[in-house]
């Protein structure tokens, strides 16, 4: 038994009918059902449950807080944080034209230069920093003089202050990382600049200056504000050379009022403060080195929070209408 089919010409009035019910039937709309993601209510409720139960603890425990409030900004405490962000400066200055130095020599086609530099990276990342600021708090026990004949003589512990072991131990020890970072931004660089500046007759040091290095900055700036900020926190080893810093100056007040822990709780709050002001600076310079390799530029956390307010806004709008 065959089917029947309709065989009314598509020109003829019924075929016309057909097609205009077909044409103005509107399509049905789609039911989109979200999604419902149990496993991240649960971790958020886990979270949080556990932050509360960490706060509560805190809470019962035998800590004054009213002494940290009260401690926060005691003169000594507010000048032992200004010596914690001066040496943190200096050392990271010095640290950066050392590293830049020591990048050249690695690079250099010289092979005592570049063994040179290799050696004192080896050394300097190889050792802790703690170490090197004992050698150096102790070095009159090697040289109980320095004198360099015709310029400068005096005795090695007039010269080796606290403030100037506290920088060495510090600048020398960061020079060795920014060493290799300076370097891999270097050799970012493609090899073709240095051959085209060498083409219109710079020199070495001409082309190392004007071509590579401004191009290595966009590499070379987001881990050294990293090491910066490492830098702010490194800077408590150097209590171990009684520098009267952050640490020491807080730690001083704890054992004479017996309020360990929350002079140690002042200090934090402190180095956090320091940390996340240099974080966001850090954050916008490499906002704009970045201008030169994306077409678009990353949202700022200001215009990331005027769109969500703005789409908050939107919504409840619409829903009120």
């Amino acid at each position: 038994m065959t089917d029947k089919f309709d065989k009314t010409p598509a020109g003829s009035p019924a075929g016309q009918v057909s097609v205009s019910k077909a044409a103005t039937t509107a399509p049905e709309n789609i039911k989109a059902i979200p999604v419902r993601h149990v496993g991240r209510w649960i971790s958020g409720v886990v979270v949080i449950g556990l932050l509360v139960a960490l706060g509560y603890a805190f809470s019962q425990g035998n800590i004054q807080w009213h002494a940290v409030g009260d401690k926060l900004f005691d003169e000594t405490v507010v000048a032992g944080a200004g010596r914690t962000l001066l040496i943190s400066v200096l050392a990271m200055i010095l640290g950066v034209i050392l590293g830049v130095v020591l990048a050249v020599m690695r690079l250099s086609k010289n092979p005592v230069t570049s063994w040179v530099a290799w050696l004192y990276i080896w050394f300097f990342r190889g050792t802790p920093v703690y170490v090197q600021l004992l050698l150096w708090f102790n070095l009159a026990l090697i040289f109980p003089v320095l004198n360099i004949p015709f310029i400068y003589k005096d005795e090695m512990t007039d010269v080796m202050t606290p403030f100037m072991c506290a920088l060495l131990g510090l600048a020398l020890n960061e020079a060795a990382y920014m060493a290799e970072i300076c370097r891999a931004g270097i050799q970012s660089v493609d090899e073709g600049q240095t051959e085209a500046s060498h083409a219109l007759g710079m020199t070495q040091g001409k082309t190392m200056r004007r071509v590579v290095l401004p191009q290595a900055l966009r590499v070379i700036i987001p881990p050294t504000g990293n090491e910066f900020i490492n830098m702010l926190k490194t800077s408590s080893l150097v209590y171990a050379v009684t520098y009267n810093e952050l640490l020491r100056s807080t730690s001083q007040i704890g054992s004479t009022s017996y309020a360990v822990m929350e002079m140690l709780f002042v200090a934090s709050i402190w180095y956090i403060t320091m940390t996340s002001v240099f974080s966001v600076g850090q954050y916008y310079l490499e906002r704009r080195y970045a201008r030169g390799s994306l077409r678009s530029l990353p949202l700022t956390p200001l215009q990331r929070v005027k769109i969500n307010l703005a789409a908050f806004s939107n919504r409840s709008g619409g829903a009120s209408s």
